[in-house]
């Protein structure tokens, strides 16, 4: 299995940027077009990205410094649903908070495509998460 590893800093507190990770509207305003979450550990996390269900669940839940949920796609042989896993980690720093992102559990056939994702939706996230508008996004999946 593989992981893919990125970070970005964010115009905001840690306690803003923690709603984009735990609340329908936060995600829907930068990463996908539905969301239903339960932010609590064991509790449903799923969002809808250019028409594909990602499923899983919230494993850890600090406020407002750690997230950390289970990812995959319902019917997926490669990657099904909670087999991968997400952690969010934010960090107070002078201009607002350092956001280090792990998404481990992959495996290697995954790796493109979600490095891919994330290229496109921790830029999102850092538009959101400091009050902007990350307005409508267009992004589809690299084929296989």
């Amino acid at each position: 299995m593989a992981e893919f590893r990125d970070s970005i800093d964010i115009a905001a507190p840690p306690e803003t940027v923690f709603d984009y990770l735990t609340t329908n509207s936060g995600m829907a305003a930068w990463m996908g077009q539905y969301a239903d979450l339960d932010p609590t550990p064991g509790g449903r996390f799923a969002v809808d990205i250019a028409g594909h269900p990602v499923r899983g669940e919230y494993l850890h839940v600090e406020h407002p410094y750690r997230v950390v949920v289970s990812w995959g796609f319902p019917g997926s042989d490669d990657l099904p649903a909670g087999a991968s896993t997400v952690e969010f980690r934010l960090t107070p720093i002078h201009s607002g908070t350092r956001v280090d992102l792990r998404h481990f559990g992959l495996p290697d056939t995954e790796v493109r495509g979600h490095a891919d994702g994330w290229a496109n939706f921790l830029p999102r996230l850092a538009v959101a998460g400091a009050g902007g508008n990350a307005g409508p996004d267009d992004w589809q999946p690299v084929p296989d």
